[in-house]
């Protein structure tokens, strides 16, 4: 390794010889010492040096680069160095499935325990049920039209209210009364006094409502949607049913 003192010195050429093996640093110290050889007067040793430098950092970095495209790359201004996006996949998210009409029968998700068949379990659902009603109906007044508060109990929720049948093609259906726990697009299940819980089917019947002395008229023939639908359905002002 040569440390003559040159341009920058021995340290600058120590740093500069790292960068290449003996082979390369051999050649850098030729091509040094002939631009040296033809410095002119006004040439500065040290940019000789630097040009020399590259060229050999070309040569080796880029073998396979001709010498006129290293020399174009020389007189650029600028090198647009290629870089490569990762993009980076989005994962994609499961949409988590609810469980099916047949899971939930087989699993039994709806069926209520016989020790929880009691109708006085169920009070405080129908009294909370009579708040909603009044808050729906923005309280039930004595003045009030019971068109008004037909048509707001028709599309409320159920759960809670104390429903009676008082006609249907099946005259064992007919004076049964209790509390209203589950609504399907066909049936009512109602809870009775005598810790009864009963299967009404909607069609061919019709059920009354009671709260605060308003009675409300369903008819199950043209009810048979599900709680949640309801919102959305116009009932005709008075119903029909073949009995």
């Amino acid at each position: 390794m040569s440390t003559e003192r040159t341009g920058s010195g021995p340290r600058m050429n120590s740093v500069i010889y790292h960068a290449f093996s003996q082979k390369d640093a051999k050649e850098f110290d030729i091509q040094v010492q002939c631009l040296a050889g033809g410095l002119g007067a006004t040439e500065h040793p040290g940019t000789q040096r630097a040009e020399a430098f590259v060229r050999a950092f070309l040569k080796r970095s880029m073998p396979r680069m001709s010498q006129q495209a290293q020399e174009d790359h020389l007189q650029r201004k600028a090198v647009v160095l290629e870089y490569f996006t990762h993009r980076k996949q989005k994962e994609k998210r499961k949409k988590s499935k609810g469980l099916s009409a047949k899971q939930r029968r087989e699993l039994r998700l709806f069926d209520i325990n016989p020790e929880q068949q009691r109708y006085n379990l169920f009070l405080p659902l129908h009294e909370l049920w009579k708040q909603y009603i009044r808050d729906l109906c923005n309280g039930l007044k004595p003045d009030m039209q019971p068109q008004m508060i037909q048509a707001k109990l028709l599309k409320a929720d159920l759960h809670g209210a104390i429903v009676s049948v008082t006609k249907s093609k099946c005259p064992s259906y007919v004076g049964i009364t209790g509390i209203l726990l589950q609504e399907t697009k066909h049936i009512f299940k109602i809870i009775t006094k005598e810790d009864r819980l009963k299967v009404i089917p909607k069609l061919n019947c019709v059920f009354t409502v009671e709260i605060d002395g308003f009675i409300s008229y369903i008819y199950g023939s043209k009810f048979q949607l599900r709680s949640s639908e309801r919102s959305a359905k116009k009932f005709k002002a008075k119903g029909t049913i073949d009995l």
